[in-house]
């Protein structure tokens, strides 16, 4: 990845880079303020994502030993017309207006097209940027790269404590928590609920170890609806939890990752049940809030869905898009 200003340092992002990947990442979020505090593990398992080519499709900066910018480029495991892959990146407030996040995503831009055309050569490729829509200069250096908007996120929030409801589990179906023995379970439904969403792919098992399965997760509230009847598993909730957040600002926050339900078994209260169980058992365990994101256009109701349970709009997400 080439095409970068100098006097900086340039070269591809390691697993021994975790470290001043987090610095960088906190310091970032001192100015950006967008809820996102870092470990050192935290950044170390984004470093060994199977998704993430870094010898090929990432480029960090450093000025002496301190990373002022990095970009790096998730592919998609499997595709069908469009690959999609992600963009992510970020530049030091200090170092900004400099030339550096322009240098970054032309380099994440050019290192897309080599992914592509190892793992999905016979598909239109397509590079996501998805970024908090207050933080400044983000739409004018991705527009200027010929980024558009495509897509709105919302993050939600719930105040655990008097308002979590009351909700009941439909007749037929049993809540079970997460276990080793029913992870495959997990997984398979939350492929199969996220197939008709937009932009989503199946996550092999590598990346669900890696994404999900991992240092954040919280098996403890963590569920699946299984059909007595059938035995079948029609829905998941999968919390995250990030200690660094919990340092940071006080607040213990139990993070919906997933809620998915199986096609033939929605609109029957499936969504509604996992959550206000999850929820009692959040704050049962000494959790403060309660959160989600949600595709504010998506076709299944969801930020209706959730505002039913108590869940109110914080921060909103823009998903940009450059068909290459």
């Amino acid at each position: 990845m080439h095409g970068h200003p100098t006097p900086l340092t340039w070269r591809p992002l390691t697993p021994e880079d975790a470290r001043a990947s987090a610095d960088l990442l906190n310091a970032i979020e001192a100015v950006d303020r967008i809820g996102e505090h870092y470990t050192e593990q935290d950044t170390l398992q984004e470093l060994v994502d199977p998704c993430a080519d870094l010898e090929r499709a990432s480029l960090a900066a450093f000025d002496g030993e301190v990373m002022v910018g990095y970009v790096k480029i998730r592919h998609k495991p499997t595709a069908d017309e469009v690959h999609r892959v992600f963009l992510d990146g970020g530049v030091h407030p200090a170092h900004r207006g400099r030339g550096v996040g322009a240098a970054l995503v032309d380099a994440g831009v050019a290192a897309a097209k080599v992914v592509h055309a190892l793992h999905h050569p016979g598909a239109k490729l397509v590079v996501d940027v998805h970024k908090c829509e207050h933080i400044a200069g983000v739409a004018d250096l991705v527009g200027s790269r010929g980024f558009a908007p495509v897509r709105h996120y919302l993050r939600m929030e719930h105040p655990l404590g008097d308002a979590v409801p009351d909700t009941a589990v439909p007749d037929g179906l049993r809540v079970e928590p997460w276990s080793e023995r029913v992870d495959e379970d997990f997984r398979s439904v939350r492929n199969e609920s996220f197939r008709d969403h937009w932009g989503a792919t199946p996550m092999p098992v590598d990346s669900w170890r890696n994404k999900v399965v991992n240092q954040t997760f919280r098996p403890e509230v963590s569920f699946l609806l299984r059909d007595v009847a059938t035995g079948t598993p029609v829905g998941v909730l999968v919390t995250l939890c990030w200690e660094a957040d919990t340092v940071a600002t006080g607040v213990r926050d139990a993070h919906f990752t997933i809620v998915g339900t199986l096609p033939g078994h929605r609109r029957r209260g499936v969504a509604g049940a996992l959550v206000g169980h999850a929820l009692r058992v959040a704050e049962d365990r000494g959790y403060d809030r309660a959160s989600l994101s949600v595709d504010s256009a998506g076709s299944s109701g969801a930020p209706t869905l959730f505002g039913k349970a108590g869940f109110t709009p914080t921060t909103r997400y823009v998903r940009w898009a450059l068909e290459v």
